[in-house]
């Protein structure tokens, strides 16, 4: 079971790190350090919807689960 835990601890980090890595390169951008794309955030734009940003949230929160199951097995 301990096993089974971790080798799933391991994909869900190695899955957690490559989608937020190729998240940040799309806004890695040289005009998001003189506020390009600012017009978007000023009204607060719903980012609830983009799937990315889901998907981290699901993996974070899978990480730290599976991390603490496997502090206490």
């Amino acid at each position: 079971m301990r096993s089974f835990l971790l080798a799933l601890f391991i994909l869900d980090s190695i899955a957690l790190i490559g989608l937020v890595l190729w998240h940040m390169s799309e806004h890695a951008e040289l005009g998001g350090a003189f506020g390009a794309g600012m017009s978007a955030t000023v009204f607060g734009r719903d980012v609830s919807k983009d799937p990315r940003k889901i998907a981290i949230g699901v993996l974070g929160a899978l990480f730290l689960i599976l991390g603490l199951v496997l502090l206490i097995v």
